[in-house]
């Protein structure tokens, strides 16, 4: 019976380990004004899973960092077009 508690015990702290933080940059063509970034930040923080964004104005762009097991790029973009500016994954 040990051993059985021992066996789950492990096994949830690896799935609990195996999350794994992603950092994506986000294009958002159409910020055109100095306040859009304050409503794509919180768009994009109120989304479970998501550690940080940082909207730059000046650039039209996004860093989010989140947790990969909580939520993805799509979850992200769909986020800001759903606040009124529509965004794409920036290519590497």
């Amino acid at each position: 019976m040990n051993k059985l508690i021992l066996a789950c015990a492990l096994s949830t702290f690896c799935i609990a380990a195996s999350s794994e933080t992603l950092t994506v940059a986000l294009d958002l063509p159409t910020m055109n004004c100095p306040v859009c970034p304050i409503t794509v930040k919180k768009s994009l923080e109120n989304i479970d899973g998501v550690n940080s964004a940082n909207v730059d104005y000046k650039t039209k762009q996004a860093l989010v960092s989140f947790e990969s097991t909580k939520t993805n790029a799509e979850a992200l973009t769909k986020a800001t077009s759903d606040a009124g500016y529509p965004s794409t994954v920036k290519k590497p």
